[in-house]
């Protein structure tokens, strides 16, 4: 297995989940040993010349100006874990607390935090054992970074909190004997130190990345199905169109809708039908969604700076060195994950305006997609669902990031809810998995209609790969079955897996010349 080296590789978002995944096996590198001691000097070197520093020797937010003696230093890290760990709500997913762990330990071993080697190692035991903390998902105003959901991520180092093992919830101790392990003893600043950073709001952007990526590619493919089963025309993938609107992400979009109805049967059997423009959910799939891949590209790039910066307070450069400044705050991540999250409904919105015009009974097929409709409802009832979810993820697209509540009495008097919007971005993106699904299914339905003539090879491809766990539907069934099934293969990204595989099988690039836009 290859491995990662905390504190001089570059982390990014595809070797954070293969870290996270047990695919990519990350160990401190030598210079991060080296300044992981070093900086755990300085604070030594702070509290024996008692050098006033913010959250070495003195309280925290308002209670800055509060002086700690040397004796209580230690004390005050136990006391901030404790103090700090008011999470409220359900355990946020195994796989984004485990992303919080492989973060923190990225920014801490750059050597500017204080923290202790053994602290360090600790952690990287958490994650390599699979020994995973819950974090309650409520709780962060996303500055003085996300202090709560932190702050119960590191209780099991002090022996205290939860942790999740082998698929159960157990008390911390419980596990720690199992190991024959106790905890650490925390030295002075390293409490602060370990609440003090982004890394909630990091690890849901990491996971909104991959996920928003995955429902992207699908919705290409899935969207390129439902115009062949409308018999739509491809003209407006044209190439030398989206030259004259060169927005990266639409070029892209236009790519590989082209390359995906390429050699098409359907296509070719409607060329001259006379028709002369398509509905704008089938003609201007490139200008939305491939504004969306704008949006995701922008969040993808601040993401991976945010996955290798130092976000504590204070910076530790020397013992006669030391700033109590910002990096904390989570509005550089807040701004760009409200814009992801309108560009994720955006993709669910079009999708469901596909949904309905291949129910209209339009352009050859039967409405609803049935033939004996009256007795049987046909796919009307699965858009119902599709309208619910798109209206749902309207309401979920107000910017957390809009708001600010003063916290720690005026002393933290703007804050980036930037944590609430990771969450929402992600809940969107549970909404647009099913809203995808049912477009798939009723595309599937509706390609049927055209028989003998069949599609592209990679769209026939999509086809069988929906067929092999769904089959055709010639009356009323229960469809929530069928759509959890095919929001599986989507959820679990193997949808699109396999087709790219396929597509690489057949020499077909459908990313060729925009890698920047592929996790």
């Amino acid at each position: 297995m290859s491995q990662f080296h905390y504190g001089t590789d570059r982390l990014t978002v595809h070797s954070a989940l293969e870290i996270a995944g047990g695919k990519l096996k990350a160990v401190l590198s030598t210079d991060a040993v080296k300044n992981i001691v070093a900086s755990q000097k300085t604070v030594q070197e702070i509290v024996e010349q008692e050098h006033t520093v913010y959250g070495v020797n003195t309280g925290f937010g308002i209670l800055s100006n509060s002086k700690i003696s040397k004796e209580d230093t230690a004390t005050l890290q136990y006391k901030i874990l404790q103090s700090h760990s008011v999470g409220v709500g359900d355990p946020i997913p195994e796989e984004v607390a485990k992303l919080m762990l492989i973060t923190k330990v990225q920014a801490l071993a750059q050597g500017f935090s204080g923290v202790q080697l053994s602290t360090v190692e600790r952690i990287i035991w958490h994650i390599n054992e699979h020994v995973i903390p819950v974090v309650p998902e409520k709780g962060s105003v996303g500055a003085s970074g996300d202090l709560a959901p932190l702050a119960h991520l590191f209780l099991p180092l002090i022996g205290l909190g939860e942790v999740f093992y082998k698929g159960v919830r157990q008390k911390t101790t419980d596990v720690l004997q199992q190991f024959n392990l106790q905890p650490i003893e925390l030295g002075p600043k390293e409490g602060l130190a370990l609440i003090n950073g982004t890394q909630f709001i990091l690890s849901f952007a990491v996971k909104a990345v991959q996920r928003m990526h995955n429902c992207m590619e699908a919705a290409d493919i899935i969207g390129a199905m439902s115009l062949e089963a409308l018999t739509g025309t491809k003209a407006p993938f044209d190439e030398r169109l989206h030259e004259l609107r060169p927005f990266s992400g639409n070029k892209l979009v236009a790519q590989r809708l082209r390359l995906l109805l390429n050699d098409s049967d359907i296509m070719q059997s409607h060329v001259d039908c006379g028709r002369v423009q398509d509905p704008y959910s089938l003609r201007c799939m490139p200008q939305v969604h491939g504004a969306s891949r704008n949006a995701w590209l922008h969040l993808k790039e601040l993401t991976e700076i945010e996955l290798n910066a130092v976000t504590d307070n204070p910076i530790l450069f020397s013992a006669n060195d030391t700033i109590s400044g910002g990096n904390f705050h989570g509005q550089p991540l807040a701004l760009p994950l409200d814009y992801a999250c309108f560009a994720a409904a955006e993709i669910g919105n079009i999708s469901d305006r596909r949904c309905y015009l291949l129910l209209e009974g339009k352009w050859g097929l039967p409405m609803l997609l049935m033939n004996d409709v009256g007795l049987n409802s046909g796919f009307m009832i699965p858009q119902y669902t599709t309208a619910a979810l798109v209206t749902e993820n309207k309401t979920l697209c107000f910017p957390a990031s809009a708001d600010s509540i003063p916290t720690s009495l005026g002393q933290e008097d703007h804050v980036s809810m930037g944590s609430i919007s990771g969450r929402k971005l992600n809940k969107v993106l549970d909404n647009l998995e099913f809203i995808l699904a049912i477009e798939l299914l009723s595309a599937c339905q509706a390609i049927e209609f055209r028989r003998p003539l069949k599609s592209s090879e990679l769209l026939e491809f999509a086809h069988d790969c929906v067929r092999h766990h769904v089959s055709f539907a010639s009356e009323d069934r229960i469809f929530a079955d069928d759509i959890n099934c095919v929001a599986g293969i989507i959820k679990d990204f193997s949808f699109v897996e396999k087709v790219n595989a396929f597509a690489a099988e057949r020499k077909i690039n459908l990313n060729k010349t925009f890698e920047q836009f592929i996790v």
